[in-house]
């Protein structure tokens, strides 16, 4: 297999987008996302891009065909991605795999999601969990995640005030990123104040309703040293699945696809979890952020919520978590939320990310995209050659 590199990025404001069409969406970002790669549309020879139900939000599908064709990338291969919230995350992986192959040398990964001026967004993502058994009684995902939260309390002591850290320092991320949908500064008295949702969830430990798109070009490492680019290699890449239902899990408090999804990840690129410098997680609602951290090593388990208290997640923090401001603060269309963490991390590794900057420069990092309530999940390890 070839070393694979991330030549360019580009990705849209998140947000509330009611006048922007999810086919002009996806195009701005492939648009900035080839322009910041300096290489020409001609250039692209495949493209994968994830989104989770084109169909029911916006009643479209084709949209290999139809978004290729609005981005000026007509009659090359493309294929839509789909694995819930996760589909931006496994469109990368099926990228990054057609180039370490050999087939192609420029290949495009995207998602996008419109999410706002179509069905009910709620009816929408409820088609991730199981039909049958969850959704047929009434179980929606804030009431998913809520049951985690609860085991995850019962079991080791989680607090509220843990939850509605990550929320507070998310937010204060998102503050400093020009292109996430909430740029404002929470307290936890706001979270903690805020309407319940499900509880111990409230509106301010949930993730927000979003339209946008993210794109990233991959070529060999070969290639990419000879466009004279920053080299961030994927050094690593994990991909696992779990039973769709949370009801036939072992421990409510454990997401193991998460785990093992990681543990590929870091067997194939060499590292483990004290070697990464910064972390993009799918911090759906706050708690899948302090349980994902568990998953993925950074933190014993039942530790991650005292972590985010104590500051160690912050940007100055020894593992800083969510930089960009997450999906909780830079928001959640669902099939684009995945490359928008690689955008992000490629930003910090080439030293790009403006005020959200690291001041210690990183050298690897990871970004974990997980599908519903974790019935899949991937995991992708990025190393900047110094």
């Amino acid at each position: 297999m070839r070393e694979v590199a991330i030549i360019g990025v580009g990705m849209t404001k998140f947000g509330e987008l009611w006048d922007t069409p999810l086919r002009d969406l996806f195009a701005t970002a492939a648009a900035e996302c080839l322009e910041d790669a300096g290489v020409e549309r001609e250039k692209v020879q495949s493209a994968y891009i994830g989104c989770m139900s084109g169909g029911l939000f916006v009643g479209q599908e084709h949209l290999a065909s139809m978004l290729t064709d609005y981005a000026g990338l007509k009659g090359i291969s493309a294929t839509r991605v789909e694995s819930a919230c996760a589909s931006g995350g496994a469109a990368f992986r099926a990228a990054w795999m057609e180039v370490a192959s050999g087939m192609s040398d420029f290949v495009l990964a995207g998602g996008v999601e419109k999410m706002n001026d179509g069905a009910d967004a709620t009816y929408c993502l409820a088609t991730a969990a199981d039909q049958e058994y969850e959704v047929y009684n009434g179980v929606t995902f804030p009431g998913l995640y809520a049951m985690i939260a609860n085991a995850h309390m019962e079991k080791y002591g989680t607090t509220p005030q843990m939850l509605a850290q990550v929320a507070v320092k998310n937010h204060a991320n998102g503050a400093l990123n020009p292109k996430a949908q909430f740029q404002m500064k929470i307290t936890q008295d706001t979270v903690l104040g805020a309407v319940r949702v499900a509880e111990p969830l409230g509106l301010f430990d949930c993730s927000p309703v979003t339209d946008g798109a993210a794109c990233v070009l991959l070529a060999p490492v070969e290639v990419a040293k000879k466009l004279g680019k920053p080299i961030v290699k994927v050094i690593g890449a994990g991909h696992a699945t779990d039973t769709i239902a949370l009801h036939d899990r072992e421990d409510l408090a454990a997401i193991p696809a998460v785990g093992e999804a990681a543990r590929r990840a870091y067997e194939m690129a060499g590292v483990g979890p004290d070697d990464i410098d910064v972390a993009e997680v799918h911090d759906c609602f706050t708690i899948a952020e302090i349980v994902c951290s568990e998953e993925l090593g950074f933190f014993e388990r039942g530790k991650a919520g005292q972590a985010a208290l104590d500051g160690v997640t912050a940007l100055d923090g020894a593992k800083p978590i969510n930089t960009s401001g997450g999906l909780k603060s830079k928001g959640h269309p669902v099939g684009a939320s995945g490359i928008a963490q690689i955008c992000e991390l490629t930003l910090q590794l080439t030293g790009r990310a403006g005020e959200r900057q690291l001041k210690k420069k990183p050298r690897i990092a990871l970004a974990q995209n997980m599908g519903g309530s974790g019935g899949s999940c991937t995991v992708h390890i990025l190393e900047v050659e110094q």
